[in-house]
C-alpha cells in the first residue's frame, strides 16, 4: 500500500468513515488471519483474535496518529492479542491442571476442506514451522506470510531492525533443521522454502 493511500485511509478512520475501514479490512484482513492461524496453530484461537484486532482499529480509529503505518499497527495488535492469549492460557493450565481429562482440552481438529487442500509437502512444511518455538515462526510469519518488510517486522516485535533481521536467520536455520528432521522432504525444497 502506497503512502498516500495510506494516509487517506488513516484520515477516513479517524474520522469514522466505514468505507476506509472497508478497505483496509479488505488489505489486511487474509494477511492478519494467516499470520494468527500459523501462530497459534488453532483455527478458533486465529479467528477470534483476528476478530479482536479489527474491534481494537475501531475503538482506536479515532486516536491513530495521521503518520501511523497501517500494517505495522494492525499486526503490531495481532502479536500482542496472541502474546496475552498466551499468557492466560499459561495462568489457565497451572489453576486447572487437575481438571485436564474433564473435556477436549486442547484438541485440534482440521475440517475436511482442510485436509483435502493441503498437500503433502504443505504439511510437512506447516509441521516443522509449527515445531518451532513462537519467537521463531512469528517472525517467519512475519516476513513470509504477512509480506511485511523486516523492519516493519521489527516495528511489531519491539525490536531493533538489526536484532530482527538476527532472529530471523536463527529462525530460518531452526526451520531448516525442522524439515531435514522430515527426510522424506527433497533438499530442492527445503532451499525454496528457506532461502
Amino acid at each position: 500500500m502506497d503512502r498516500e493511500t495510506e494516509a487517506r485511509l488513516v484520515g477516513g478512520l479517524q474520522a469514522g468513515d466505514p468505507t476506509a475501514f472497508d478497505e483496509v479490512y479488505a488489505a489486511f484482513n487474509d494477511r492478519l488471519f494467516t499470520f494468527l492461524l500459523r501462530l497459534s496453530c488453532r483455527r478458533d484461537v486465529a479467528e477470534d483474535l483476528v476478530e479482536e484486532t479489527w474491534l481494537r482499529l475501531v475503538t482506536h480509529a479515532a486516536r491513530l496518529r495521521s503518520d501511523t503505518t497501517l500494517g505495522s499497527w494492525l499486526f503490531t495488535v495481532a502479536r500482542n492479542l496472541h502474546i496475552s492469549y498466551l499468557r492466560s492460557r499459561k495462568l489457565e493450565d497451572t489453576v486447572s491442571s487437575d481438571l485436564v481429562g474433564l473435556w477436549p482440552y486442547g484438541v485440534q481438529r482440521s475440517s475436511p476442506f482442510e485436509d483435502t487442500a493441503a498437500n503433502q509437502l504443505e504439511r510437512r512444511v506447516e509441521r516443522a514451522l509449527a515445531s518451532l518455538p513462537s519467537r521463531s515462526r512469528e517472525v517467519l510469519l512475519l516476513v513470509a506470510a504477512a509480506g511485511l518488510s523486516p523492519t516493519e517486522a521489527a516495528s511489531v516485535c519491539g525490536i531493533s531492525p538489526e536484532a530482527f533481521r538476527q532472529r530471523l536467520s536463527r529462525a530460518r536455520t531452526q526451520l531448516t533443521r525442522a524439515l531435514e528432521a522430515h527426510t522424506d522432504v527433497p533438499a530442492s525444497v527445503r532451499c525454496e522454502v528457506v532461502p
